[in-house]
């Protein structure tokens, strides 16, 4: 990641308009900036979500509230609890998460 021409800058996310994105069950909220070509986003998941799609976009995730599953393609699970994290390179491991009670991102992407 490359990070060139961006200003110092506070986020005061729960001024963020969420935006809805409904998973195959339940729902992600995003409260989205963008910083150049960074995408940093907060996101919660619903109760139940499930992810309708496997993702192979790079992220460095860290959850901050609830439990958050995520399966790779090739049958790798973690389970990330408040204060946990994982990064991953586009392309590299296909994943796609679960929140089964929840739970509250913080996302580089």
């Amino acid at each position: 990641m490359q990070m060139h021409d961006i200003p110092f800058g506070t986020v005061d996310w729960s001024a963020v308009t969420p935006t809805e994105h409904p998973g195959e069950t339940g729902v992600a909220l995003w409260r989205t900036q963008h910083c150049g070509t960074i995408r940093v986003r907060m996101v919660e998941y619903t109760p139940g979500y499930t992810a309708d799609h496997w993702c192979s976009k790079g992220h460095v995730l860290l959850c901050l509230e609830g439990e958050l599953h995520t399966e790779l393609r090739d049958g790798t699970r973690a389970v990330l609890r408040p204060g946990m994290s994982y990064h991953v390179a586009d392309d590299t491991a296909p994943h796609r998460s679960s929140a089964p009670g929840g739970a509250t991102l913080f996302i580089v992407d």
